[in-house]
């Protein structure tokens, strides 16, 4: 194809073009005018359907404030209707349903919360006030029913039921209550020592005193009554019922209040089997009555410590103080020798009970119980400690004029040694004594140092009475009989542990060294008899040794005169 024909054919090609961009241009002018007049149009409908969408949204909001008021409305009409159930079963009263009549005046403290908390509510007051109202009437009426409940469990406990919660060996052996044979420690044996460390060790089983079954009814009913704002009075309540229980309970058991003239007044073998019981009754009302109330406490009062340590101290009160009072009467009577071993058995069970009278009598309200156990604790140790001294000084000083005619062992001695002995039986004690009033030395020093005394005493007493013999011979031979005695008991017994082997053998020579005077004494005396002036018949013929005769001729009534 030539050029010019291609020209041609480009040029049409562009004319073509110019034409379809034309016809592009007024579609596009077009198009842009129409949808001018869409957005014109739209604008005008937006602005007839505002006051539409206004109205829409209104309906809306209006539709969910009507949704919440009602959703108000039916929470607080089941709170009125919480409410008047609460009512009806308080109207009813406990007895029929307690738990149900428990959860009443939950609910009803819960709609008093409720209507406090939402004052925009005309009624609320009106609400409130009347629910308070409801609740005070309903804890009046669980006082009530809390008495009557714990009344009708509280019984007190009979001495065989208690008799049955203690080790075998301390239960009773014939009729009367407080007698329970060798674990009395009214008479020191030669088991004591065994005997304390296997009771240390016993078992004992405090007895139920409320049922299981009925603890939780009254703790819950307990709970109201502190929620209410009625501590006193749930106070007095379980200390007016319980207290008097415990006392009827150890009074069946047979503890008596005995004030210090009586026990001044009582013949000693009537007093040491009152202590002998008191002992028994000590270690049965810590371990088994106080320890059972404690338990009682520790579940109804549960949650509430302050309370629960005050309500056990103000029950248990006056028990301790009958039986603690017995206790110092003993250790401020009058001291003497005997009351030495039933002071040692009064401050082993004190010592015994200490640890369970802390742990049973813990916290800030039984303070004054513990100080008051403690305190008889210490004075029974110083009367003892001072009943030492007494007895020294009285066997030193003993004046009875108990007559020994043939030179034996005084009576005084086999007192003083078998005191000795008891002695023995008491060593653990005698050093938890003497560790009361530490001084730096050892306890064992002490011990033996306290027995050295005593013997000694005794030693210097009996010294003075053989001085009552006219007869020489008389004189020694008593005094070797009962050192004698006093040595061969020494060594019979762990005495001998204490003394020493110097103390045994630097006697045994006094005994050798009186056995020697003694003989010295009474052979002369023979030899006096059988010298030979005065000893030939006066009455006829016969011969003086001198002269070759024999004896035959010497007079045998006076041979017997002097030998008077």
């Amino acid at each position: 194809m030539g050029v010019p024909a291609a020209m041609d054919t480009l040029s049409q090609r562009a004319a073509f073009m110019r034409e379809s961009l034309h016809k592009s241009q007024t579609i596009t002018d077009d198009v842009v005018s129409i949808l001018g007049s869409f957005d014109h149009r739209l604008s005008a409908l937006e602005t007839a359907m505002r006051p539409t969408q206004i109205r829409t949204h209104s309906i809306r909001k209006a539709h969910e404030n009507i949704d919440k008021t009602l959703k108000a409305a039916e929470v607080i009409l089941a709170q009125f209707d919480l409410t008047r159930q609460a009512e009806a079963k308080i109207l009813r009263g406990p007895h029929e349903d307690l738990e149900s009549y428990l959860r009443a005046i939950d609910q009803l403290r819960s709609n008093i919360i409720f209507f406090t908390n939402n004052k925009n509510f005309k009624s609320s007051d009106g609400v409130v006030n009347h629910a308070n109202n409801l609740v005070a009437k309903a804890i009046s009426k669980l006082e009530e029913e809390f008495k009557q409940l714990l009344s009708s469990y509280s019984k007190p406990v009979e001495p065989d039921r208690l008799f049955d919660c203690l080790p075998n060996s301390l239960r009773p052996s014939s009729g009367s209550p407080g007698h329970r044979g060798d674990a009395s420690g009214k008479n020191p044996s030669k088991n004591h020592s065994e005997n304390q460390n296997n009771l240390e060790n016993a078992v004992y089983t405090p007895p139920t005193l409320i049922p299981p079954r009925i603890l939780p009814l009254l703790h819950d009913l307990a709970k109201q009554m502190v929620q209410a704002g009625h501590n006193l009075q749930l106070l007095k309540i379980y200390r007016d019922t319980r207290s008097l229980v415990l006392e009827e309970s150890l009074r069946k058991l047979g503890v008596e209040k005995l004030s210090k003239d009586d026990v001044q007044k009582m013949p000693w073998e009537v007093l040491e089997a009152k202590i002998g019981n008191w002992i028994h009754f000590m270690r049965i009302a810590v371990k088994l009555l106080f320890a059972g109330e404690r338990n009682v406490c520790d579940q109804l009062f549960e949650g509430y410590d302050t309370l629960k340590d005050q309500c056990f101290a103000e029950v248990t009160a006056s028990s301790v103080l009958v039986l603690l009072s017995f206790g110092e009467a003993i250790a401020k009577s009058k001291r003497s020798p005997e009351k030495l071993f039933v002071l040692l058995d009064m401050y082993e069970i004190m010592r015994e009970l200490h640890s369970e009278i802390e742990m049973i009598f813990k916290g800030k309200a039984c303070a004054e119980i513990r100080e008051s156990a403690l305190n008889l604790t210490k004075r029974l140790a110083q009367t003892a400690q001072e009943t030492f001294g007494d007895f020294e000084e009285a066997v030193e000083k003993d004046a009875t004029k108990t007559a020994v005619f043939d030179g034996t062992v005084h009576p005084l001695t086999s007192y003083v040694i078998n005191y000795v002995k008891f002695l023995f039986d008491y060593q653990s004690t005698l050093k938890q004594l003497f560790q009361e009033f530490e001084n730096g030395d050892e306890t064992g020093s002490q011990l033996a140092a306290v027995t050295t005394r005593i013997m000694q005493a005794l030693q210097t007493n009996l010294d003075g009475k053989s001085k009552q013999y006219k007869d020489p011979a008389l004189t020694h031979l008593f005094l070797m009989n009962n050192i004698h005695y006093m040595v061969r008991s020494v060594r019979r017994s762990e005495a001998k542990d204490l003394l020493g082997d110097d103390w045994v053998q630097r006697h045994r020579r006094i005994v050798q060294q009186h056995a020697n005077q003694y003989k010295r004494n009474a052979w002369s005396k023979i030899l006096q008899c059988l010298s030979i002036p005065g000893l030939s018949s006066s009455g006829g013929g016969s011969a003086s040794v001198g002269d070759g005769g024999n004896s035959s001729g010497v007079s045998r009534a006076i041979v017997k005169e002097r030998s008077i």
